[in-house]
């Protein structure tokens, strides 16, 4: 076998980073993205891209932490370049604040992040209700200027974007030889995952050019990020729920909640509503499967379940699924030993 024809499903930001990650470490493939939506109508599109991770409670902490950190450089390397405006990747500095002491002052991405610290006791007479926080500098990454920038460079490798809703990952065989499902939530389907749940989330896109630092309640569920063209505030959390509409009740709440925090976004203005389901299950899925048919064989790469951690996670969770698509491509090429008869 010369080339091995490799289709990645999916092409949010896991999907096209674990494209662009093959097209690099996998020596004489094709490379081919396969999906129904593109940016802009992606979850990815809709995050604020902080690089700020969640825990996964299945998953050890020293992988989530060497996920967390292959990412961080990566963007660390884009924010540092010419290309950072047209990526949509920058650095923020600011503040997580809790209102009562947590139980892990100093979490485990503390030493990735820049600057890392207890804030100082006049810092936190900004926030009158909290009582601890930490003080940082982070990244940002803007789906909607990342996924072209990777798009641009899968294209650039020779990878093919292709349009197409796929309703079961056998409809690849036997154009492809190794499948990579990246489809988030469509896992459900694909994968037949019962583990895999939407988290909804409802943010404001706003203009308030004044705010330059984070500000994140410990909670998560409060949140004022602010970047390139516009103002992220939220949020929401909530599970099970698949509703794709805005809801203006909560968006009263955020505006009130993140006023409450950050009174000068009182004058903010052009005030967008976004909502977006965070692919969840209790830690990223990332293993090989054999998926067998009769006397058909399709090697399937699952890479799924991100969470609110896509953007924060996805360069170093593409690398591990490039390596395990590179396993599956060096077995295609050994040939099997022939039986003794």
């Amino acid at each position: 076998m010369d080339t091995v024809r490799i289709a990645a499903v999916g092409a949010g930001v896991v999907g096209l980073s674990t494209a662009v990650c093959i097209s690099k470490l996998v020596p004489r493939c094709s490379i081919t993205v396969i999906s129904d939506q593109f940016t802009p109508e992606t979850t990815s599109d809709v995050a604020a891209g902080m690089l700020i991770p969640p825990v996964y409670p299945d998953t050890p902490i020293h992988k989530q932490k060497q996920w967390f950190k292959e990412t961080f450089d990566h963007l660390f390397a884009i924010a540092n370049s010419a290309e950072a405006e047209d990526a949509g990747v920058l650095l923020v500095s600011g503040w997580q604040i809790f209102r009562s002491i947590p139980t892990e002052e100093v979490p485990f991405w503390a030493d990735v992040v820049l600057g890392f610290r207890k804030m100082t006791e006049d810092e936190l007479k900004k926030f009158p209700q909290h009582v601890f926080g930490q003080a940082f500098t982070t990244l940002k990454c803007e789906g909607p200027a990342y996924l072209p920038w990777l798009e641009k460079r899968l294209k650039g490798s020779g990878g093919l974007i292709l349009t197409r809703r796929v309703e079961d990952l056998w409809e690849l065989h036997p154009s492809f030889d190794i499948v990579v499902n990246c489809s988030g939530l469509g896992s459900r389907q694909l994968a037949g995952d019962p583990k895999i749940f939407p988290v909804r989330g409802q943010v404001l896109k706003v203009q308030a050019p004044w705010v330059k630092h984070f500000i994140r309640d410990g909670s998560g569920l409060t949140y004022i990020y602010p970047g390139i063209s516009n103002v992220t505030l939220g949020g929401t959390r909530q599970k099970g729920d698949w509703n794709l509409s805005p809801d203006a009740e909560i968006s009263k709440g955020i505006l009130s909640r993140c006023c409450a925090l950050e009174p000068s976004l009182h004058g903010a203005c052009d005030i967008r509503e976004k909502v977006g389901l965070r692919p969840t299950r209790p830690g990223v899925r990332l293993e090989k499967e054999l998926l067998a048919q009769g006397s058909r064989r399709l090697p399937v790469v699952h890479h799924y379940g991100h969470g609110s951690g896509g953007i924060a996670m996805h360069w170093g969770t593409a690398l591990e699924a490039a390596r395990l698509v590179s396993e599956c491509a060096q077995a295609l090429r050994t040939p099997a030993p022939k039986s003794k008869l």
